[in-house]
């Protein structure tokens, strides 16, 4: 598995983290470059790992792994427990998951995700998939753009864009990166372009791809897939998704309402391995840029 690819992000600390059983069955949600999955692979005797990614590129980092103990799943992981029951997989010790966008995706220049290059505006996770990023910039109503704006990318002034690209697409259609970059220039704070630029692709990533859906389905599905004393290891690297994580973990549900048995006791499946997330070394940070925002959360079943 290249590097090249994807490299992973606190390797050590995620497999630590799983607390591997060499008999045990495991799950690697996003294989990406194969990275977790070769380091969990090397700990397993007679057990057996599942590992998903929607995206068809991943799937050709998976074909030289042993297949005895090796099964690869080209489907988005949000149908994790459907796809382990048609593997006759009721339970699971331990889930990983290292979310959001993968180096390969990123560098990738015809996957239109990066602000780095000029391409089509694509941004789809799974390239079967029917809507894109150029469709959600020239389709999505005036109110649905500033929603997604503000919310997923935290776009302060999400209103004014979202008037803008409406205006703009009525006689030049936004269809390239840089078409959508010199519309953003002029709304962009000055000396934090990049910043800008970035925070409006994520809010486009995430709609294409039903990110923060997918996740809270996913989570949800957890507790009945992991066996008690099965552990959950989560990577996140925004906000949004860590608030889903942590809001899961600590109460129950994603939205952090609160549910309650009869004796006043919080209903929940999993309790915290530490109360902080773990963040990546300055070393780390300093070899692999995207560690930055890394943050790493671990739970155990109850």
């Amino acid at each position: 598995m290249a590097d090249s690819y994807h490299k992973p992000v606190m390797l050590e600390e995620c497999i630590d983290g799983l607390d591997i059983k060499g008999e045990g069955i495991y799950v690697d949600l996003t294989f990406g470059g194969g990275g977790h999955s070769v380091a969990i692979l090397k700990k397993l005797k007679t057990g057996h790992l599942y590992a998903f990614d929607q995206d068809s590129d991943a799937g050709q980092n998976a074909i030289d792994l042993d297949k005895r103990s090796f099964t690869f799943i080209e489907a988005n992981f949000r149908h994790l427990r459907r796809y382990l029951k048609m593997h006759g997989v009721g339970q699971v010790d331990g889930i990983l998951a290292d979310l959001g966008i993968s180096s390969h995706q990123i560098d990738k220049p015809s996957r239109g995700f990066s602000t780095r290059f000029d391409a089509d505006l694509d941004m789809r996770m799974d390239q079967s998939a029917e809507l894109t990023a150029e469709e959600v910039v020239n389709t999505y109503s005036q109110q649905d753009l500033q929603h997604i704006l503000g919310s997923y990318g935290e776009v302060r002034n999400a209103k004014t864009l979202a008037n803008a690209i409406v205006a703009q697409r009525i006689n030049h259609p936004v269809k390239t990166v840089d078409d959508l970059k010199a519309l953003l220039k002029k709304y962009a704070p000055r000396a934090k372009e990049n910043r800008y630029y970035a925070q409006v692709f994520q809010a486009i990533r995430i709609e294409v791809n039903e990110e923060l859906k997918v996740l809270e389905e996913t989570l949800e599905q957890m507790s009945e897939v992991l066996k008690p004393g099965g552990r959950l290891v989560v990577m996140s690297y925004h906000s949004l998704e860590d608030r889903l994580v942590k809001n899961f973990i600590a109460k129950g549900k994603v939205r952090g309402e609160v549910e309650k048995d009869f004796y006043g006791n919080i209903n929940r499946s999993f309790k915290a391995i530490s109360r902080k997330p773990m963040v990546a070394s300055e070393k780390e940070i300093k070899e692999n840029n995207r560690a930055r925002s890394a943050k790493l959360r671990i739970a155990e079943k109850i």
